[in-house]
C-alpha cells in the first residue's frame, strides 16, 4: 500500500480491524497527520495514556525531529519504547531495538555517510500506520518491521531474509535531541532474555527507564558492543521470510516492575490479538464523543481525538509502585501519570478530559497534588518523574482549579487547593518578584509580561476554586492578584508593555518585535498577549474605556499585517494578521467575541481557522501539537464551544461544524444537533438546551456533565440569540 501517495485513503486500510457492530472510529485516524511541518507528532504503535509509544527513531536530531519522526527524512536508527508528542523540545527514545543482518558500525550515525552506523532507510512508500499498530520495511537489510503495544509492553514482529548473521540490536545511547545517556547496563537471562536499565540526562535531568526484553526464538549468542558497551547484540540464524518476535516491558521504576509488566500485560505471543486488543482500546475511547459528518471532518476530528490521548503517560507499575517527583519509590492505588505539557494544554485539553474523561482528569490532578507533595509545588512541564520548568507561569493551578470548581471526583479538594496555595507562594521563578512589587518588573526578570499574566490567570482559577469551597478570604486574595496584568497595559498605545521597577514603561517599543525566550514575552509579541486575559474580561473593556474601543482594538489584531520583527521563535504561526492560532497564548482569543457581544465575529474566524488550519495532510497543523492541545482546540470548537476563562466552569459558544455528536459524560450522554448547518449558515440562531430556549452565550459545564440534548439551529445571518 503506498501510503505516500494516498494519504487521503489509510483510515480504509483497517476498517475491519474491529469486527464489532459498533462503528470503527479508528477507521478515520491518520496519525501522520502533523508528521510534517511543525507538527512534531508521534508515529508509532500505542494505547490510550500507555507508557509505550514504540515506533521509530531518525537519525536527525533537530528541531522538527522532537518526535523523533519526520516527513523530510526516513532514516531510522531504531525503534524506541518512549516518544513525546507535539512537544518543542525532544527527550526520551528510550530503548531502541534495531534488526539487522551482518556487522555494523554500532553508532547512531550520519545520513550522508550509509555505513556510519547500523541505521536504514525506511521504505515508507509501504509504510502502514494506524492506532495500534505500525509497520514500514527498512531497505538497508530487506527486513520488515512491525510492532503494536499494550500499556507497558511493545511486542515487536521482524520477517528477516535468509542470514547466518541477523541480530537485533539493543541501543541505550542514543535518545532523542537534547537527551544524553549517563549510565546503561544489559545483561543476558539464558538465551531468550535481556534485562536492563537506562539512565540519561538532558530535557529530564535524571530520566530512568528499566526494561525486560524477551524473545520467541532464543538467540545463539550475546555481545556487548559500540561505546562504554551501551549497545548490545544478540545475534541468530534466519532463515528467508522468518519472523523473530520480542517483546519488550519498562518500568520507570525497577526491572522487576518491567518484569512484572511483562508477565502480566503480554505473557503470550499473538501479535494479531494484541494489535485488535491496541484497536479496540482506541475505538473505546475515540467512542467518547460520536459525530456525524462528512468523512473529511471525521478522518480530521477523530485523529485530533487520538492525539489528544496519547499523553499523559502512564507512570506506575503493574502493582502500583512509581517513582515520585523527589527521586523516590512510592505506590499509589489509583495510576501514576507524567509528561504534563501544561502550558499548553490547560487551555483545552484538560477541560475536554474533564467532560468526556472525568475519572482520567480525577487521576491526573491525583498526581499532580501528589508531586506537589514530592517537589513543593504543583507541576510546570513534568517529565518522567523530572520537572522541567518549561515554559511561563503556574500552569497546574489552573487545572487543579478547574476540577475543583467542577467537582471532579478521585482526589482530595481540599488537600489540592492548598497545593494551589503552596505553588503560589514559592518565591521563585518570578514570583519572589511579584510578591514584593505586586507584578514582575521587566528590568529584574526576562519574559515578566508573559509570566505575570500567566500568573495572574493561575491567580483567577485559584480564586473560582476558593469560590467554590467556601473560603471567601482566600477568594478575595487571588482575585485582587488576578488583577495584576493591569499594570502592564498602556491606555495610549493600546497594548501590554514591559513595566520596570520604578513603574515606566519599557522603551523603545515594537508590538511587532519579538525574539524567542529573550524578551518581556514568550513566543510571542505585544499584539498576541495584549489579549492574554481570559479571565477577566469585562475589568479588561474597562480598561480600554468601553466594549467599542475593546473590540475595535481586537478587530485589529486581525487587521494587522503578519510581520513579525526580530528573532521570532518558529511557534509563532498560523497567522491571521498578528494572531498566532500556532500557539497556544491565542487559542482563546477568537471567543471574546462572544464574551463582548458579537458572536458573529467569533463565528466567522473559529471557521476559518478549523478550516484553513486543520487539514487531513502530513503539514496538517498550523503548529506543534503540544501533547493535544492543538486537536483539543479543534474538538471543542467544532463541537461548538470553548472554555475561555480557566476554571470558570462554562464554555462560550462558537460555531459547530458537525451535524450531530453523542458525548459519553458523567451522568450519561449529551448530545449536540444542529440544524441548518452549512458551509454558509455558520452563524447560530438560537439554541435549546432539553428543549427549552437557552438564552445564554455560554453553557455550564454541569449541563453538559449531567447529561441531555442542546439543539442548535444555524444561519447564514449574524444574531444574537440571547
Amino acid at each position: 500500500m503506498k501510503l505516500r501517495n494516498i494519504l487521503m485513503a489509510l483510515p480504509l486500510l483497517f476498517a475491519a480491524c474491529n469486527p464489532a457492530p459498533q462503528e470503527n472510529y479508528t477507521a478515520y485516524v491518520n496519525p501522520l497527520i502533523g508528521s510534517g511541518g511543525h507538527g512534531h507528532v508521534f508515529v508509532g504503535a500505542s494505547v490510550p495514556f500507555g507508557m509505550v509509544q514504540l515506533g521509530p527513531t531518525s537519525i536527525n536530531e533537530t528541531w522538527d525531529w522532537c518526535s523523533g519522526y519526520h516527513q523530510d527524512e526516513a532514516s531510522v536508527i531504531g525503534f524506541s519504547h518512549t516518544h513525546l508528542s507535539g512537544t518543542g523540545i525532544g527527550d526520551l527514545f528510550d530503548v531502541t531495538v534495531m534488526p539487522v543482518t551482518g556487522e555494523v558500525v554500532y553508532a547512531r550515525g550520519m545520513v550522508e555517510s550509509p555505513g556510519s552506523g547500523l541505521w536504514s532507510m525506511a521504505d515508507r512508500t509501504q509504510e502502514v500506520v494506524k492506532p495500534g499498530y505500525y509497520s514500514v520495511p527498512l531497505v538497508r537489510y530487506g527486513i520488515k518491521a512491525e510492532m503494536t503495544a499494550t500499556a507497558r509492553v511493545g511486542l515487536h514482529r521482524y520477517t528477516f531474509p535468509a542470514s547466518d548473521e541477523a541480530a537485533l540490536v539493543f541501543d541505550l545511547q542514543n535518545g532523542g535531541c537534547w537527551d544524553e545517556s549517563t549510565e546503561t547496563f544489559m545483561q543476558a537471562e539464558g538465551n531468550n532474555r535481556i534485562v536492563g536499565y537506562r539512565y540519561s540526562k538532558g530535557w529530564a535531568k535524571d530520566q530512568r527507564v528499566y526494561f525486560v526484553a524477551e524473545f520467541k526464538k532464543p538467540f545463539d549468542s550475546f555481545e556487548l558492543k559500540g561505546y562504554k558497551n551501551m549497545y548490545c547484540r544478540a545475534s541468530f540464524a534466519t532463515a528467508e521470510g522468518e519472523e523473530v518476535m520480542l517483546k519488550v516491558a519498562i518500568s520507570p521504576v525497577s526491572i522487576d516492575g518491567a518484569r512484572l509488566a511483562l508477565e502480566s500485560e503480554l505473557p503470550g505471543w499473538d501479535f494479531e490479538a494484541v494489535a485488535d486488543n491496541a484497536v479496540k482500546a482506541w475505538n473505546s475511547e475515540l467512542s467518547r464523543i460520536r459525530i456525524n459528518g462528512s468523512d473529511e471532518q471525521k478522518r480530521i476530528f477523530y485523529t485530533a481525538m487520538y492525539h489528544a490521548m496519547i499523553a499523559p503517560m502512564l507512570f506506575s507499575d503493574v502493582n502500583g509502585d512509581y517513582r515520585g517527583a523527589d527521586g523516590n519509590i512510592y505506590n499509589s492505588v489509583s495510576p501514576r501519570y507524567t509528561c504534563f505539557s501544561l502550558w499548553d494544554t490547560y487551555r483545552a485539553k484538560q477541560p475536554l478530559m474533564t467532560i468526556i474523561q472525568p475519572e482520567k482528569a480525577g487521576e491526573f490532578v491525583a498526581t499532580m497534588v501528589d508531586i506537589c507533595d514530592k517537589q513543593g509545588d504543583l507541576p510546570v512541564w513534568h517529565l518522567w518523574g523530572n520537572e522541567t520548568d518549561c515554559m511561563v507561569g503556574d500552569p497546574g493551578i489552573p487545572v487543579v482549579a478547574d476540577a475543583i470548581v467542577k467537582g471532579i471526583k478521585g482526589f482530595d479538594h481540599e488537600k489540592a487547593f492548598e497545593a494551589i496555595k503552596k505553588t503560589a507562594a514559592v518565591p521563585e521563578r518570578g514570583k519572589e518578584y511579584r510578591h514584593q512589587y505586586g507584578y514582575i518588573p521587566c528590568n529584574l526578570f526576562t519574559e515578566s509580561v508573559a509570566f505575570d499574566m500567566e500568573y495572574a490567570i493561575a491567580d483567577a482559577a485559584a480564586a473560582n476554586a476558593a469560590k467554590a469551597l467556601g473560603k471567601e478570604a482566600d477568594y478575595k486574595h487571588f482575585t485582587a492578584m488576578s488583577h495584576s496584568y493591569r499594570t502592564f497595559f498602556d491606555k495610549e498605545r493600546g497594548f501590554v508593555r514591559g513595566v520596570d521597577e520604578n513603574g515606566a514603561f519599557r522603551e523603545p517599543f515594537n508590538p511587532y518585535f519579538s525574539t524567542h525566550r529573550a524578551d518581556d514575552y514568550c513566543e510571542g509579541n505585544a499584539w498576541q498577549y495584549t489579549w492574554l486575559v481570559p479571565h477577566d474580561i469585562n475589568g479588561y473593556i474597562g480598561m480600554f474605556g468601553s466594549r467599542e474601543a475593546c473590540i475595535a482594538r481586537l478587530d485589529s489584531l486581525f487587521l494587522a499585517p503578519s510581520t513579525i520583527d526580530g528573532d521570532p521563535s518558529p511557534d509563532i504561526s498560523g497567522m491571521i494578521g498578528q494572531f498566532a492560532h500556532g500557539n497556544e497564548p491565542s487559542h482563546h482569543i477568537l471567543y471574546l467575541y462572544t464574551m463582548m457581544d458579537e458572536p458573529h465575529k467569533t463565528a466567522k474566524l473559529v471557521r476559518e481557522v478549523m478550516a484553513t488550519q486543520y487539514r487531513n495532510d502530513f503539514d496538517g497543523l498550523s503548529g506543534n501539537e503540544d501533547m493535544g492541545q492543538m486537536s483539543a482546540w479543534y474538538i471543542m470548537s467544532a463541537l461548538g464551544f470553548y472554555e475561555v476563562e480557566p476554571a470558570g466552569g462554562r464554555y462560550w459558544f462558537g460555531s459547530p461544524v458537525v451535524e450531530r455528536a453523542e458525548l459519553t459524560v458523567e451522568g450519561g450522554k449529551f448530545i449536540i444537533e444542529t440544524l441548518n448547518n452549512s458551509d454558509a449558515n455558520i452563524y447560530i440562531k438560537s439554541i435549546k438546551l432539553n428543549g427549552k430556549p437557552h438564552s445564554l452565550p455560554y453553557i455550564e459545564h454541569s449541563d453538559i456533565a449531567k447529561g441531555g440534548k442542546l439543539t442548535i439551529e444555524m444561519s447564514d445571518v449574524p444574531a444574537k440569540w440571547w
